[in-house]
């Protein structure tokens, strides 16, 4: 399996493409995060203009140090960049990893990209990478996320109170999601049911 548990991939679909982020990806990434002014919902760490440059380094970081594996997620149909998301808290012992870092431009929520790429993120770590446990986590506030993570069938483990220091000097309270190996097979089955509709 080579010298990491998490080795760079590009995963494929119908909806949309995953690849691995890139220094070169700055001004896709830039564009893709002011449809919407992104970095303006506080309960998310979407990179505003001046800091795209800064984010990219900071997850290539964590790719080159803890093992996480950060995304470029670019619309199939076009082939433009939509958003990113990673594969990070990586436990190798374990077998276990976190889903997350995860944002989309406006013109990319609510369609099947999101359920398409948690699709194939989550079939490489069961199936490749042969993870017992992926967990998802959000911040007590982002309502559309928790909602999004339970619809894609994973159950939520609990909330982890004053988890995190945030940049403003808020104490974030982060909410667990998890899917485990055995739960997969029906995950699958019901991700592949969202897509086809």
């Amino acid at each position: 399996m080579g010298g990491r548990f998490v080795e760079p991939v590009r995963l494929a679909g119908a909806h949309a493409i995953l690849e691995p982020l890139a220094a070169g990806d700055e001004k896709a990434i830039g564009l893709a995060a002011a449809d919407g002014r992104l970095w303006e919902l506080w309960y998310t760490s979407v990179p505003p203009p001046e800091r795209t440059r800064s984010w990219i380094e900071a997850a290539l970081d964590m790719r080159e140090h803890q093992g996480a594996m950060p995304f470029a997620v670019r619309d199939a149909a076009t082939g433009e960049v939509v958003g990113s998301t990673r594969y990070f808290n990586v436990d190798v012992a374990n077998r276990r990893l976190e889903i997350g870092h995860t944002w989309y431009a406006k013109r990319a929520q609510r369609t099947a990209i999101n359920t398409e790429c948690k699709s194939m993120l989550l079939r490489h770590a069961f199936e490749t990478l042969g993870c017992i446990a992926v967990e998802f986590r959000t911040h007590w506030f982002n309502f559309a996320s928790r909602a999004a993570i339970a619809r894609l069938g994973a159950k939520q483990d609990g909330v982890l109170r004053n988890h995190q220091l945030l940049a403003d000097g808020s104490r974030r309270d982060t909410v667990v999601f998890s899917i485990v190996d055995g739960e997969w097979p029906a995950v699958k089955r019901h991700l592949g049911l969202l897509l086809s509709r």
